[in-house]
């Protein structure tokens, strides 16, 4: 019992060490872990022995990964990027693996340990990617959009490589019959599964929901989980597969939001308990022997997979710079390759010989990821003209965008603040164009008709191109001192004397702003004067009723429009309870949607707890529109409400 706490003990202080760190570097956690793991495992301090039941709970930290995966399965978004999926995504994992084959063939490996490698080396992180793509506001750009599609093929891919690793334990002349009777398991379980799932999914979380239990809830996510992750376990195939369905299955249902935020702790602690384990794998001994083979396997693996990704991307009709961007970003191995190595080391399909300098090129690899994206964009630009060419035709189309517009209103992002003030511009009928770096929020505004472009308003260039020397003022709406000076700076240098205001958080830098040309400078602590206002009157004995009144009334008046926003990517930092705040959300009807036809009174979206804040039709957007108003296809009906009330109004809208 004591050696079990201590290990316990050295496990989580040396993580919590670990990740503290490489948070404060800016580098993704999971690499923590697996240092972690090589340092205090068997091979090395051997401080925590490597044990069936640590790995048991390990298996525990890879359901829940793919569970998530398949929370944010999404049938529309396949759809949408169908080409980039199943084209440009089949295309890299297939080309990867058979290149992989080939090579293991030629030097003799083996064709089963070099079918599995080719499937764990075609992988990459989707877990750092995606983070350091959503930091880098590069979310929406062509390249990062090729990323995010072969990315999502490569989660999908692993299900079926889960299924063919088992079989491939088999003898050769069992293997095709493993292989087949594996693959019509998984039909059949995935088609019982989905077909009778979602029929009672819904209903299923409805009764738990009324019940109005946190604890509950929770303990539902997980038996759903568990419970499906069992059942196909059960049925010979892998705990995983059962996780993805389960997802997957909640993704279809309103709940997705919450059960996201619920899920999480779990995920994180045990995923990374699974990191531990896989960096207890690593045999430093035999990689420092193999040092000269680990180098050379690392630059093989970089440069190869690269160049694949590169060719790949460039056949699917993709400029240079774009193609050498998704190839350098997309060149390291990740997590789910780990997955495929674990089980094939634990059914003894791997030589540790093999496995050892593989396992330290996977992890050298991803300690590169980071330091690969970062310098993808210099390499790009030296590389290939087209970058440059993309950047020019973007300031292009902020410059088309305000090219008719005069004596507008410069807005310098397009978050809630920058949101609100462009309403009350838009009330008094003064023109004005916005300017956020946000993928996510300008792709739901843009889609209401609202005026945003993709823009970095502190580069002097994209100023120029939003119209700022025909401006009749300019408002940075964004807290951020550094950004705002800037663009004071620029403003100072191109139209002096136009009117400033600029947002932040207190009065620290109030004097700062001022001196370097803001007009005025608005603090948000000033924003707490209306419930300083309603104690002050209190206290000098004016009736309860009386304040109320006046709250009241100058909330209904003055902040009516300012009720909702439209949530991007930096918003999701550091706010673990907005699921339930309100926001904006744009939904399009699209053919065959069951709202067409029907009018907002018979929708009856208040029910929901939604209400509808504006029609855009055939590009005319009308605000606040009529319970008769009868939708047609082609409408983009703008939302107010909670993250799983918008779901839920959703899934009504198109669904019925």
């Amino acid at each position: 019992m004591h050696s079990t706490l201590q290990s316990v003990l050295i496990l989580l202080a040396t993580a919590v060490l670990v990740v503290v760190v490489f948070r404060s570097l800016r580098l993704p956690p999971m690499l923590g872990y697996l240092i972690v793991g090589v340092a205090i495992g068997p091979h090395a301090l051997a401080w925590i022995p490597d044990t069936a039941e640590a790995r048991q709970l390990a298996e525990i930290g890879v359901v829940f990964l793919m569970f998530s995966i398949g929370l944010e399965f999404s049938l529309p978004k396949l759809i949408t990027m169908r080409r980039i999926v199943f084209g440009l995504g089949a295309a890299q994992v297939l080309a990867t693996m058979l290149a992989v084959w080939a090579a293991a063939m030629a030097i003799g490996i083996g064709w089963r340990a070099g079918l599995i490698l080719g499937g764990v080396l075609a992988m990459s992180s989707t877990a750092i990617l995606a983070k350091m793509l959503a930091e880098r506001l590069e979310l929406n750009t062509p390249h990062g959009r090729q990323v995010i599609g072969i990315l999502l093929f490569q989660d999908l891919a692993v299900v079926p490589l889960l299924i063919m690793v088992p079989a491939l334990a088999a003898g050769a002349g069992d293997l095709a019959a493993n292989l087949g009777l594996a693959l019509a398991k998984a039909v059949v379980v995935l088609a019982l599964l989905l077909s009778l799932g979602q029929r009672l999914m819904r209903r299923w979380f409805h009764l738990v929901a009324k019940q109005k239990s946190a604890e509950l809830f929770v303990l539902n996510v997980l038996l759903i989980t568990l419970g499906l992750a069992y059942i196909t376990e059960s049925a010979g195939l892998s705990l995983a597969l059962g996780a993805f369905v389960a997802g997957a299955l909640i993704s279809e249902t309103e709940y997705r939001y919450q059960v996201e935020v619920d899920i999480k702790p779990f995920r994180d602690v045990l995923l990374g308990l699974f990191f531990v384990t896989i960096g207890m794998l690593l045999d430093l001994q035999v990689v420092f022997e193999q040092a000269l083979g680990v180098g050379l396997l690392l630059a093989a693996l970089l440069l190869a997979k690269a160049l694949l990704i590169i060719g790949l991307s460039l056949a699917f009709g993709a400029d240079p710079a774009v193609a050498l961007r998704t190839g350098l970003t997309l060149a390291a191995c990740g997590e789910f390759g780990f997955v495929l190595l674990a089980r094939a080391d634990s059914l003894a399909l791997m030589d540790p010989q093999i496995m050892q300098p593989v396992l330290a090129a996977m992890l050298l690899s991803m300690l590169a990821t980071p330091f690969i994206v970062e310098r993808s964009e210099s390499i790009a630009r030296r590389w290939s003209r087209s970058d440059w060419m993309h950047r020019a035709m973007q300031l292009h189309s902020i410059a088309v965008r305000s090219m008719g517009t005069d004596q507008h209103v410069v807005v310098c992002g397009y978050g809630r603040s920058g949101q609100n003030l462009a309403r009350l511009l838009e009330r008094e009928a003064i023109p004005f164009i916005a300017l956020d770096v946000d993928p996510q929020r300008i792709r739901e505004a843009v889609t209401a008709g609202e005026s945003v472009v993709f823009g970095d308003a502190a580069r002097r260039e994209v100023l120029v191109a939003a119209g700022l020397l025909r401006a009749r003022a300019l408002a940075i709406t964004y807290a951020d001192t550094a950004s705002a000076l800037k663009i004071l700076d620029h403003v100072r240098e191109l139209r002096p004397g136009l009117p400033v205001v600029v947002r932040t958080l207190d009065d620290t830098d109030i004097d700062r702003i001022k001196a370097a040309g803001a007009a005025e400078v608005v603090a948000e602590i000033m924003e707490g004067s209306l419930m300083l206002a309603s104690t002050t009157l209190m206290l000098l004995g004016v009736p309860l009723n009386r304040v109320m009144s006046r709250i009241r009334e100058t909330r209904e008046q003055r902040y009516s429009l300012f009720r909702g926003f439209f949530r991007g990517i930096t918003d999701e930092r550091g706010n673990e309870d907005q699921a339930a705040q309100p926001r904006l959300h744009s939904v399009v009807i699209a053919p065959g949607a069951a709202a067409i036809g029907r009018t907002l009174g018979e929708l009856d979206l208040e029910k929901l707890n939604v209400e509808v804040t504006a029609v855009r039709r055939r590009n005319i957007r009308g605000v606040a529109p009529e319970p008769t108003a009868r939708i047609q296809e082609g409408d983009v009906l703008v939302l107010l409400g909670a993250g799983e009330d918008l779901a839920a109004a959703e899934i009504k809208l198109i669904q019925g």
